[in-house]
């Protein structure tokens, strides 16, 4: 099924657009590190011809233990934010936890992404809807592929249909994470383009005991087979070297796996 086509800056999302990716680490660690990462992607996503948005968190207010590491917060990771965007000159997308935080998140950001763990949330998918930004729902963990058409309608409630849903994987067991990629296709039968999350697939919630573990060495692989089944864009998580991270390293990838990838996932697009 061809998806309608979500503009987002200066690229498309869905229809007959090429493969999106939507690529960052998970939490902004310094501004430094930000601009370094956020440079280094675009000049390979556009060495590839690849359409490029980057992201990162500027406050991770899901993690399981008090003591993990979340970000610089509101005020300083929106300053950051906006200077990638500034200087970088990409379109930004990072998770709100907050509903009060979308009136100053949306001056900078061009997608609000809702995190799995709050999509069922109506009064924060509603005023995302009203910010007039894209809004990218990541389905729960706990949910259903169909379960996905009562969160769109509470964000078309607003007006807003600039609308992405993105697959993270679903709950498989205790501290594991299984992807049924059958989810991509049902959640396309509401005609909004999908994204695949193939790093956050491989997360194993809780895994560490007082944080997330992962396994690294599947994203590439599952990334493919999303890309071959049918997918808008996917979503990476990328860092300089993932085992010094200070959050979700185990389930990022470094730039010579994401380089190799790349590169995989445009042949597989030209073959389909």
């Amino acid at each position: 099924m061809i998806t309608r086509t979500i503009p987002v800056g200066s690229i498309n999302i869905g229809g007959n657009s090429p493969i999106a990716l939507i690529a960052g680490p998970c939490v902004i660690e310094s501004e430094k590190s930000c601009l370094e990462v956020a440079l280094r992607l675009k000049e390979l996503t556009a060495s590839l011809k690849v359409p490029f948005i980057f992201k990162s968190s500027y406050d991770k207010a899901n993690r399981l233990s008090l003591n993990s590491y979340r970000g610089p917060g509101l005020k300083k990771g929106l300053e950051i934010l906006h200077k990638v965007k500034q200087k970088v000159k990409v379109p930004i997308l990072s998770d709100v936890h907050c509903q009060s935080h979308i009136a100053e998140a949306k001056a900078v950001l061009d997608i609000i992404q809702i995190p799995a763990f709050l999509c069922r949330q109506t009064d924060i998918l509603v005023t995302a809807g009203h910010s007039g930004k894209v809004v990218n729902i990541k389905k729960g963990q706990f949910m259903a592929p169909w379960d996905i058409e009562p969160l769109i309608k509470k964000v078309e409630s607003s007006g807003n249909k600039k609308i992405l849903i993105t697959e993270r994987g679903v709950s498989f067991g205790y501290n594991n994470l299984v992807s049924d990629l059958r989810s991509l296709s049902i959640m396309r039968d509401s005609g909004y383009p999908v994204i695949y999350d193939a790093t956050h697939s491989v997360q194993l919630p809780g895994g560490k005991g007082t944080c997330s573990g992962g396994q690294r060495q599947f994203v590439s692989g599952l990334a493919r087979a999303a890309v071959a089944f049918g997918c808008d864009a996917l979503f990476l998580e990328v860092h300089l070297t993932p085992d010094k991270a200070l959050c979700d390293g185990p389930n990022m990838i470094d730039f010579k796996e994401l380089e190799i990838l790349l590169r995989q996932i445009k042949k597989i697009e030209a073959s389909l």
